[in-house]
């Protein structure tokens, strides 16, 4: 049974664009469909976590408005974080679920069960993933992920009984 979702921001959470306004701040755009999932699968008494290469003010903010576990930013060895993190739980990396796009998430794939890609992820990443998504990064590939997970969990119905 998977109990973490583990989540790439950029390209994942996001589109994989970063724009940046003339007094420097950065500026990105999240789904409110990925958002309303993740919010769902933590209420529904699961984790989730952010493990991303980046720092960004903005993602702590959003990680924070969903109920987000861990929220780790600027990591360079995203296994190791993730080995910490699933140490930290008591469980094992066959209850672990990650999403990704580019090579910096392979680390975190090759050590879990069930690995997903949004629909437009680089192709090296297809050869470490069980699901390629039709949706992509930053237009509901988390939710399409999560959907998929409680259906194979038979949470669905649980899910459906928090609206």
């Amino acid at each position: 049974m998977i109990e973490l979702i583990v989540i790439d921001v950029d390209g994942t959470l996001t589109d994989g664009k970063i724009y940046y306004s003339n007094e420097g701040d950065e500026i990105k755009a999240f789904n409110i469909k990925d958002g309303l999932m993740i919010k769902s699968w933590n209420t529904l008494g699961k984790k989730s976590a952010i493990i991303t290469g980046r720092t960004s003010k903005i993602v702590e903010r959003r990680a924070k408005e969903l109920d987000i576990t861990y929220v780790k930013q600027g990591v360079r060895n995203k296994a190791e974080v993730l080995k910490e993190i699933i140490n930290e739980l008591g469980i094992d990396f066959c209850n672990v679920a990650v999403i990704g796009d580019d090579m910096n998430d392979l680390s975190m794939m090759r050590l879990v069960s069930k690995t997903f890609a949004p629909a437009d992820a680089s192709a090296f990443v297809y050869d470490y993933v069980e699901y390629p998504l039709t949706k992509k990064g930053g237009e509901g590939a988390v939710a399409e992920m999560i959907e998929i997970l409680l259906k194979e969990e038979n949470l669905f119905n649980k899910f459906i009984a928090l609206w």
